[in-house]
């Protein structure tokens, strides 16, 4: 491999950046290297039996399309893997009945699967050209590094992800009551910096209703524990089915809720504590006890 492509590899791996942007400089690099008038990286979905072409390279007359999907039963690159055949430049002779090869005028074929660090099937990255194109191990060795490369990068987004996912969920969990599902104490005074500074701006009220459910003890003593999460779960869920554009509400703790509201000046408070009263008045199931 010439010094001059692993210089570019080593450059394109040092830098940070999406996979998109990797695998088309890697693209461009196969073209250089096997000759071939479109290179391009394939995604296999096994069980429903596609293929999908996400990036492709084309700098001559052949079109590769990206976001194309075939068949995968049908496709050159399953039958290049299940004749373990990755190289041809007899396409038309060899695999005539293929009708996206035959629709694209590919004469010569250069592919490789991409298993990814688990061992999974990830797809296959490929090199076309309508014209013969002479074999070279070269061209085999980059292709396989190449390869590779995007496997260990499709891994390491996929772990990276996962721990973007795992950490929204932690924050989620830290912001969030674990009974009721509402903002927990911590959300709603964060939240109500936000909303003082915004009132300040619209020049709007901010009205705050204090919640404090009466003799709520009294449930717990007399139907236990259980029966008294029961309640404060369905009061949390009238509380959320009150909620409007400007509100916040949330749960403080026990037996307390608190219900914040961004209003113009024309804003009655009375109004609100009635329409507070009224979505949780009522009759409340504490389960079978």
């Amino acid at each position: 491999m010439s010094d001059q492509i692993i210089a570019r590899v080593s450059q394109s791996l040092a830098k940070e950046q999406p996979l998109e942007s990797l695998v088309r400089q890697l693209l461009e690099m196969l073209e250089m290297v096997t000759d071939m008038e479109s290179t391009y990286l394939t995604k296999v979905d096994v069980e429903a039996r596609l293929q999908h072409i996400m990036f492709a390279r084309n700098s001559q007359k052949m079109h590769i399309p990206e976001n194309f999907t075939v068949s995968w039963d049908y496709s050159l690159c399953k039958r290049a893997i299940d004749e373990n055949c990755f190289f041809s430049d007899e396409v038309p002779d060899r695999w005539g009945d293929c009708i996206a090869a035959r629709n694209l005028g590919i004469t010569t074929f250069l592919s490789t699967p991409i298993h990814l660090p688990d061992g999974s099937f990830y797809g296959t990255l490929c090199a076309a050209s309508s014209e013969k194109r002479q074999w070279s191990e070269r061209a085999e060795q980059v292709l396989q590094l190449f390869a590779g490369l995007i496997a260990q990068y499709i891994q390491k987004e996929a772990l990276v992800e996962q721990l973007r996912e795992a950490n929204a969920a932690l924050i989620a969990q830290s912001y969030t009551d674990s009974l009721t599902g509402l903002p927990n104490r911590r959300a709603i005074f964060e939240n109500l910096t936000t909303l003082f500074s915004l009132a300040r701006h619209l020049n709007h009220k901010i009205m705050i209703a204090f919640i404090d459910l009466d003799n709520f003890k009294l449930i717990n003593d007399r139907f236990g524990h259980n029966s008294g999460d029961l309640f404060l779960i369905q009061v949390g869920e009238r509380l959320n089915t009150l909620q409007q554009n400007g509100e916040v509400i949330g749960r403080l703790g026990g037996d307390e809720f608190l219900v914040v509201s961004l209003n113009n000046e024309n804003a009655d408070i009375s109004s609100l504590r009635e329409r507070i009263q009224q979505q949780i008045r009522g009759e409340y199931h504490l389960g079978d006890g």
